[in-house]
């Protein structure tokens, strides 16, 4: 996810404060922290994971939100469908107790998709990317 790449001029400027808001949420639930010492960065979501049950539920609500929100922006259905593709891999895995866990804090699997729709809307000659 490049915060230095220009967007494309044909998108609102709806568009891109939606889509700036995406890239905060998806930071803040897989990197907003780092480990002290190390270049290991982590967010909410292997942390929400640790509640038994509730927590990774809520974390795939969550993930499965942001995917909605990137079908509203206009991300085309071969997007979406790697989207979901992500967010089912990282709920299975992520519902091993503790093992889990830690692969959430590595797939960073709301990143990826953000990743995923800067490239569908922003990027020349990709669809979507027209508005």
């Amino acid at each position: 996810m490049s915060n230095s790449k220009p967007f494309s001029v044909t998108q609102s400027p709806d568009t891109l404060k939606r889509f700036r808001r995406l890239q905060r949420l998806a930071r803040l639930l897989d990197s907003e922290f780092q480990l002290p010492g190390t270049r290991w960065r982590f967010g909410l979501d292997p942390l929400i994971g640790l509640v038994p049950g509730l927590g990774d539920a809520a974390s795939a609500i969550v993930s499965l939100w942001l995917v909605a929100e990137a079908g509203r922006l206009g991300a085309p259905s071969e997007s979406l469908l790697k989207m979901l593709l992500n967010v089912l891999i990282d709920s299975v895995a992520g519902s091993i107790p503790l093992l889990g866990d830690a692969f959430d804090a590595g797939y960073k699997a709301n990143l990826r998709n953000v990743a995923l729709l800067e490239r569908a809307l922003f990027e020349p000659g990709r669809k979507g990317s027209s508005g």
